[in-house]
């Protein structure tokens, strides 16, 4: 399976933060934004990535991320010169996703807890999967209904009258059968290709499977000045309570096997003194200590 990372979009709700860098570059406590969201999906076991963002971002992402072999990944790179809905990275990517299965997650989407990821990305085989999240405001997203037996029946974008208060996060798993599905499309009213309408279709085929993320679970949307400062804030306390990194695609990297710990090691201490580098150096240390338990 192949994963997509779509970091496009003005940033326009994050002004004037977007004149500097976009909105997928801003930090989320110490880190870059799209670490996230590349972290969950290494996590899920993806090695292959395509990053899709506009024409003038591209050269950061690339110098921020290059070409992903120091964490054992591969990463390309496409360009969305005009945003024109989250389905069209299936065209933009079309040719990266070649014959495979593929995982979108969208740029500016934090989640933390539990493996439901890992475990649909393990599970699939066929049709597509997406998840369902508890809100208190599901009419600002894609929401999901479900029948008696837990079934999902229909799913709306931004309904003015929710039938349910699960809305889809910004992330999705779909078959190879998903471009061409894109392809047939038409824009919206508002001149997009919806990915409520991929899902809507996978649906009417019965195709869908929908996860319902239990309630340990966090997904954090940080497109907006407010939802940033809480994101980081949410980050920093996780990471100071429990003495872990969220977004680390090192240690996802190593937890995976796609680097090896003499590759960690050597990744580490090539990085400038920081707090970044010092917990890295924690992990690298204690792998150690497990590899030869009676060494003092």
């Amino acid at each position: 399976m192949k994963g997509i990372i779509l970091a496009g979009g003005a940033g326009s709700r994050l002004y004037p933060l977007t004149l500097v860098a976009s909105k997928q570059l801003q930090p989320v406590f110490d880190k870059p934004m799209v670490y996230y969201p590349l972290t969950t999906l290494i996590e899920g076991g993806i090695r292959e990535f395509c990053l899709i963002s506009t024409p003038q971002d591209l050269p950061r992402f690339r110098q921020l991320l290059g070409d992903g072999s120091q964490w054992g990944l591969r990463i390309e790179y496409r360009e969305q010169a005009k945003p024109e809905g989250i389905a069209q990275a299936f065209l933009i990517a079309e040719s990266f996703i070649g014959q495979d299965a593929v995982t979108l997650i969208l740029g500016d989407n934090i989640f933390y807890g539990g493996d439901s990821f890992q475990k649909a990305f393990g599970g699939f085989t066929s049709g597509a999967t997406i998840f369902g999240y508890h809100v208190n405001d599901p009419e600002r997203y894609g929401v999901v209904e479900f029948d008696a037996e837990g079934r999902a029946i229909s799913i709306e974008e931004k309904p003015r009258q929710p039938r349910s208060n699960y809305a889809v996060p910004g992330l999705y798993i779909y078959d190879n059968g998903v471009v061409a599905l894109t392809k047939a499309m038409k824009p919206s009213a508002r001149g997009e290709l919806e990915i409520t309408d991929v899902n809507v279709e996978y649906l009417r085929r019965g195709t869908l499977r929908v996860y319902r993320l239990n309630r340990g679970f966090a997904w954090l949307d940080a497109g907006t000045s407010t939802s940033l400062h809480e994101a980081s804030a949410y980050v920093q306390t996780i990471e100071k309570r429990a003495g872990i990194k969220i977004g680390c695609p090192e240690e996802a990297a190593f937890r995976r096997g796609f680097l090896s710990l003499e590759q960690l090691d050597a990744l580490t201490g090539r990085m400038p003194k920081c707090e970044y580098r010092e917990y890295l150096a924690e992990v690298v240390a204690e792998a150690k200590r497990l590899a030869h338990p009676h060494v003092a």
